[in-house]
């Protein structure tokens, strides 16, 4: 079952529990994924694909972790940990991510296909890997590796 559809059913189930923090958080991304899915023209009943339900939740993940930080750093604890759980929710929905020691071998091999040895073509060596792994990974642990090989 696409997640889109997984994420539409389990709002019942929220209900049912009475979990207003998960109701809250399935509600705003299935409004975001019905967003997508009229911006990609499939209209408010249309159900995204896997990958594209993907970059939406991986979207909304995103802005709970700038918000938590926002809230962090401005001394409101408070607000940030409805976030948090929003967040553990969202992040429930999402593919497991490549760790670094996985992401290593993948940009050691590109690497050396592409040639690159020096600092300055970082970004194009990242590049390449974040387009090899499709959103496998997270960005910032590709860069951390890709930095670490061009030290």
């Amino acid at each position: 079952m696409p997640i889109h559809e997984t994420l539409k059913k389990a709002i019942p189930d929220a209900m049912r529990a009475k979990d207003e923090v998960r109701l809250r958080t399935l509600r705003s991304l299935v409004a975001a994924m019905t967003n997508e899915a009229v911006t990609k023209k499939l209209g408010p009943t249309g159900i995204l694909s896997d990958e594209d339900a993907i970059a939406v939740l991986k979207r909304a993940a995103n802005q709970r972790k700038d918000s938590i930080e926002q809230f962090t750093k401005g001394g409101r604890p408070e607000l940030a940990e409805p976030e948090k759980f929003e967040l553990a929710i969202i992040e429930a929905y999402l593919p497991g991510t490549m760790s670094r020691e996985q992401i290593e071998p993948v940009a050691k091999a590109k690497m050396e296909e592409l040639g690159v040895s020096s600092k300055a073509d970082a970004g194009r060596l990242m590049g390449a890997v974040m387009k090899d792994l499709k959103g496998q990974a997270d960005g910032g642990d590709v860069k951390a590796v890709v930095d670490s090989l061009l030290s």
